[in-house]
C-alpha cells in the first residue's frame, strides 16, 4: 500500500472542463485520487499524508497518446516495416519509456509490427518496463493492393468477410486489444490514395462485428470522407485523420449510437512538408501529391468536427523519422496554432477525451474523485504557452499515485 500523499499550493486543471483551481490540492491515496478541489477545503482525514508543496506549478492528468505506434523506429516513412522484430523490440522498450517521461500516461495503439505490442503490455504491466498503461495493436489489417500491402513486418493481409473474420481471430488469439484496419489509403501511394476505398462495405462490417463479439476495439485510418462514413456505419471505436469531410459525414459521425473517437494525427502533413527533402523527395512533389492541400482540408474538417461536438483526441502517428517519438506533446501546439483551439481546449483532448477513448468507464483522464491518480506536474503554465509540454524537464509525471524515476 503507498503512502497518502497531497499535493498542495498548486494551480490545479482537473480536465473536467476548460476551468483551474488556484491554490488547489489533490490528495493521492492507494493510487487513486481522493480528493481535489481548494486547499482549504481538503477533508480532515488527509491531515496524516506526506504533503509536498507545489509552490504555484501547474499540476494536470496525465495524457493519452490515442494513435501510438511505439514498435515504429524513427525509420523513414517509406521503410516503416523493414526494421527486424529484434531491433524493433529492443527500441519498442526505449520508445515506451519516451512516452512515460513525455506525461503520456496512456496509449492506444493504432498498429503493431510483428506482435511487438502485445509484449510491451506484458512488461508494463508487470513492472519489467517503464511504459504507459498500453490498449495493444496488432499488425495493420489490410486489403490486397491497400496502402499496406508490402513485405516486412507491418501488415497483415485479408480478403473477403471469411478471411477478415479469420485474420480477426488470430489477432484475438495473439491477445491484441485493438484491430487496427486500413480503410482508403495515403497520397504517396499511387496504388491506394485516400478516397479510393480498400474494403467493400460487408468487409468492415465483418472486422468491428468479429473484433466487438471478442470484446476487441477497432481502430481505422480513414482519410476521405467516404472512409469516414464507411468506418462509423460499420462502428468503428477510433478514426485516425478524417482530413477531408463533407458534412455528411461530420453528421454521421455526431449521430453515431455510441462515441467515435478522431484523432486528426495533422504531424506527418506538416513534417513531411517541413522535411520532405530530408527524405530524398522536392517539395514540389509533395505539393503535387497534395499535401498543402490536405493540410487545409484537414483544418476545414476539425472546424466542422469542433462545431459538432465530436470528441477529438491527440495523436500523431510519431514514431518516423520526420516525426521522432518523444515529440508527442507537438500534437497540442498544432491543435492550438493549427486548429485555432485554446490552450485549456487542446489539454482537454489530450486528457478527458483521450482517458475516455482509453477506458470508458472514467477512470482516466480527470483529477477527479476515484479515478486513477496519473498525473503531470509542469514547471510552466501550459495554458498560457501549450509548448513548455515538449520540454520534458519541465515535467514530473506520475502514473498510478508513483512519480516516474
Amino acid at each position: 500500500m503507498q503512502p497518502d500523499k497531497i499535493y498542495t499550493g498548486g494551480r490545479i486543471f482537473p480536465a473536467i472542463d476548460e476551468s483551474v483551481i488556484d491554490n488547489g490540492a489533490v490528495w493521492v491515496r492507494d493510487g487513486r485520487i481522493a480528493y481535489v478541489g481548494p486547499e482549504d477545503g481538503l477533508p480532515a482525514a488527509a491531515g496524516d499524508s506526506a504533503s509536498i508543496d507545489l509552490a504555484g506549478q501547474f499540476l494536470m492528468p496525465g495524457m493519452t497518446e490515442t494513435h501510438a505506434h511505439l514498435s515504429f523506429a524513427d525509420a523513414s516513412p517509406f521503410a516503416i516495416g523493414d526494421t527486424s522484430v529484434e531491433d524493433a523490440t529492443i527500441i519498442a522498450v526505449g520508445n515506451a519509456d519516451k512516452m512515460l517521461r513525455a506525461g503520456f500516461t496512456s496509449a492506444i495503439s493504432f498498429g503493431s509490427t510483428y506482435k511487438i505490442d502485445v509484449a510491451l503490455r506484458g512488461a508494463i504491466n508487470s513492472g519489467r518496463i517503464s511504459g504507459p498503461r498500453l490498449l495493444a495493436a496488432g499488425r495493420d489489417l489490410g486489403a490486397t493492393s491497400s496502402n499496406v500491402d508490402s513485405p516486412g513486418g507491418l501488415s497483415q493481409i485479408a480478403d473477403g468477410p471469411w478471411a477478415l473474420r479469420k485474420a480477426v481471430r488470430e489477432q484475438r488469439r495473439d491477445g491484441v486489444n485493438v484491430v487496427k484496419v486500413f480503410i482508403d489509403g495515403e497520397a504517396i501511394n499511387p496504388r491506394n490514395p485516400p478516397g479510393e476505398l480498400s474494403f467493400c462495405d460487408e468487409e468492415v462490417i465483418a472486422v468491428v462485428d468479429e473484433a466487438h463479439r471478442r470484446k476487441m476495439r477497432v481502430a481505422c485510418h480513414a482519410r476521405s470522407a467516404a472512409a469516414v462514413k464507411q468506418a462509423v456505419s460499420a462502428q468503428v471505436d477510433f478514426i485516425g485523420h478524417a482530413n477531408y469531410l463533407d458534412q455528411a459525414a461530420v453528421d454521421l459521425l455526431a449521430g453515431s449510437k455510441s462515441p467515435v473517437f478522431v484523432g486528426p494525427a495533422i504531424a506527418w502533413e506538416v513534417q513531411y512538408l517541413a522535411q520532405c527533402e530530408s527524405l530524398g523527395v522536392s517539395q514540389e512533389t509533395v505539393r503535387a501529391q497534395g499535401y498543402e492541400r490536405e493540410i487545409e482540408a484537414t483544418v476545414a474538417s476539425v472546424e466542422k468536427m469542433r462545431a459538432a461536438g465530436i470528441k477529438l483526441v491527440v495523436g500523431g502517428d510519431y514514431g518516423i523519422s520526420i516525426a521522432p517519438h518523444g515529440t508527442y506533446a507537438k500534437d497540442l501546439e498544432y491543435f492550438v496554432t493549427l486548429f485555432d483551439m485554446r490552450p485549456a481546449e487542446a489539454l482537454l483532448c489530450a486528457t478527458r477525451n483521450g482517458g475516455e477513448a482509453f477506458d470508458p468507464s472514467g477512470s482516466l483522464g480527470t483529477l477527479a474523485k476515484g479515478s486513477i491518480a496519473d498525473l503531470v506536474l509542469v514547471a510552466g503554465d501550459p495554458l498560457d504557452d501549450i509548448t513548455v509540454l515538449q520540454d520534458e524537464s519541465r515535467l514530473t509525471v506520475i502514473k498510478s499515485g508513483v512519480a516516474n524515476p
